[in-house]
C-alpha cells in the first residue's frame, strides 16, 4: 500500500516569481501564485514550487563542509543544445568541463544545483 503521492518539490529562494519563470522556460508547464509562493505545474510530473525565504543563502557546490541538500536531474536529448539554452536563461556552470560524461552540473539563478543529463 502506498502511503502518499509526491505532489511537489519546493525550493527556497529570494524571488519565487523569477525562479519559477526560469524553470518554466527550461521545463515548460504553467505557473501560478504570488510573490511569496509560486507553483510550476509540469506535464507528466510533480510540481515544482518556490517559496520566498528572507535572508536566503544558496547552497555551495561542491563544498565538503556544506551540503548541496538536493539537486534536480533534468534529462535532455542534446546536452550541448540544452546547455546553450540553459545558460541563455540564466543558469551558470558549476561542473561542465568533462565533456565525456553523460551529465553536466549548473546552478539556477538562485544558486540551486541541477544537472542536465543525456537522455
Amino acid at each position: 500500500m502506498v502511503l502518499a503521492k509526491l505532489d511537489a518539490v519546493v525550493l527556497d529562494c529570494p524571488d519565487p516569481r523569477a525562479l519559477a519563470g526560469f524553470y518554466a522556460d527550461v521545463l515548460g508547464g504553467t505557473v501560478e501564485g504570488d510573490d511569496e509562493w509560486m507553483t510550476l505545474r509540469v506535464p507528466g510530473g510533480p510540481a515544482l514550487a518556490f517559496q520566498r525565504v528572507p535572508g536566503f543563502v544558496p547552497p555551495r557546490w561542491p563544498a565538503a563542509d556544506h551540503s548541496q541538500q538536493f539537486h534536480l536531474d533534468l534529462t535532455v536529448p542534446d546536452l550541448d543544445a540544452a546547455e546553450k539554452e540553459a545558460l541563455e536563461l540564466g543558469a551558470r556552470p558549476l561542473d561542465t568541463a568533462d565533456r565525456s560524461r553523460s551529465f553536466r552540473v549548473y546552478a539556477d539563478p538562485a544558486g540551486h544545483p541541477f544537472c542536465l543529463c543525456a537522455g
